[in-house]
């Protein structure tokens, strides 16, 4: 049998259930400090862009692209990366995606010009997407099973305080020091992160089967064009390029489904998506961070334009969102190690939708309290939701396949939240000055959606994994 041969083919100390707490507080300092320099590279990116611009003499719309390049690098070896790390080992993935990244940071930092930039920034999503795929399994694999809610809730507390703080982050830095060193200080912290890690960090399972390069060339550019039409659609690009980048996207994901009919862990896991639980998990993964990138891009042209705050006030209110996530997330790791995912999941995103809904309905002049409480509100659900689903999604996958189990994690949230951008400028264009009132009840919607699919979980008999 082929998990057989995956138990012949495991290292010579494979895991069992989790490591003891002594080396398992090492591994989880090594993981967490590679997820949180990946997450905050994310947003401090964009408070660079107008001080690179500035200094190496090039336009707002060509230095848009030190962003762009990362999120491709990444959206377009999620899957690829999560699948090789079930064959070679996810702690090797992720070891390698750190010292890429840091050595991609460095790069950065050095950078003379915006192509030189634009290269290291590649090579910089590269290794972002080699310790995002695999994350999740990680943490799998280094919690004992008992804690694994726990695991995934202090994993998402490192991302929400990541985003949380990483603008007042970039600005410190900035305040006193140029941009190259925006990326130098990822250095330190990469190379103490690879040094503990290569002592503590797991040698997981790893399957029998050999590595689909056609296959993975498939699912990159699939997942490219997927998500650079739905960007397309969102900014009004010409229908016919629309169309045409989404039905390529379609017919190659058709070919890779075919491609890997017998495939015992296919590029593409359709065999996870059979299950059930792991399929409405996703589905609800998508949903909630639609709302996301709904909310994230529309709100501050609501506070600004519709209420007519100043940037400083928008940052403001933009921040109880993340912060209370921060603080639910560990509270939701610990609720989904005894309750179901479909209950807490669904209670969330009903939370997240009626934030969502209370936000599109503030009066014409709020009092600060009165958006504060709104968009806590909105935190509390998403923070109540992401743990619980996480949860559920890996642990609805058997080990060996959790590399794949990890990569749909990440896929699931960056299509979300390029969907929710999307449609948020869809919005604009169709009401122009409304467009963010429409925005946020859209999002609304998606949440109610959300929540109906994650009840349905509740009818759906949980998959027992060895």
């Amino acid at each position: 049998m082929f998990v057989d041969r995956n138990a012949a083919k495991a290292p010579a100390t494979p895991v069992t259930d989790g490591l003891p707490w002594e080396r398992r507080r090492w591994a989880i300092a090594a993981i967490f400090t590679a997820l949180a320099m990946a997450s905050l590279d994310t947003a401090i990116a964009n408070i660079a862009l107008p001080a690179i611009s500035a200094e190496l003499h090039v336009s707002p719309a060509e230095v848009v692209w030190v962003v762009n390049v990362y999120q491709i690098a990444l959206v377009a070896t999620l899957l690829p990366l999560g699948a090789l790390g079930e064959i070679v080992g996810h702690q090797r993935i992720y070891l390698g995606g750190l010292i890429l990244f840091t050595l991609a940071s460095l790069g950065c930092a050095l950078a003379w010009s915006l192509d030189s930039l634009l290269v290291a920034r590649t090579l910089q999503g590269l290794g972002a997407s080699g310790i995002m795929s695999v994350n999740t399994a990680l943490v799998r694999f280094v919690y004992p099973s008992r804690m694994h809610g726990r695991g995934f809730g202090h994993n998402a507390l490192v991302v929400a305080t990541a985003f949380t703080f990483g603008p007042t982050i970039a600005s410190g830095i900035l305040a006193v020091g140029s941009w190259p060193w925006l990326f130098a200080i990822n250095i330190p912290f990469g190379v103490i992160a690879i040094l503990i890690g290569m002592k503590t960090l797991p040698a997981t399972p790893r399957s029998a089967h050999k590595f689909d390069f056609p296959g993975a060339l498939l699912a990159s550019v699939c997942l490219t064009l997927f998500i650079v039409g739905i960007g397309s659609a969102g900014h009004q690009t010409s229908p016919v390029v629309v169309v045409a980048e989404l039905a390529a996207a379609l017919l190659l994901g058709f070919v890779l489904t075919q491609r890997h009919a017998d495939h015992p862990a296919p590029m593409l896991p359709v065999d996870l998506f059979r299950q059930p639980l792991f399929a409405l998990s996703a589905a609800t993964a998508v949903c909630s961070f639609a709302v996301q990138g709904l909310a994230f891009v529309s709100l501050p042209f609501y506070f600004e334009d519709v209420l007519l705050r100043s940037q400083v006030e928008t940052g403001f209110f933009m921040t109880p969102w993340p912060l209370v996530v921060a603080i639910m997330a560990p509270i939701g790791g610990r609720l989904a190690d005894r309750y179901s995912a479909g209950a807490l999941g669904g209670l969330g995103l009903v939370l997240l939708g009626l934030g969502m809904l209370l936000l599109a309905l503030l009066p014409a002049s709020p009092s600060i309290p009165n958006i504060v409480w709104r968009t806590m509100i909105c935190g509390v659900g998403f923070g109540l939701f992401q743990t619980p689903n996480m949860k559920a999604l890996m642990s609805s996958a058997p080990p060996h396949r959790s590399g794949s189990a990890s990569g749909i994690v990440a896929t699931a949230r960056l299509i979300g939240q390029t969907t929710g951008a999307a449609l948020a400028a869809f919005c604009f264009a169709l009401a122009g000055h409304n467009g963010a009132t429409v925005a946020l009840a859209l999002g609304a919607g998606f949440a109610a959606v959300g929540s109906l699919v994650s009840f349905l979980r509740l009818t759906v008999q949980p998959r027992r994994n060895a």
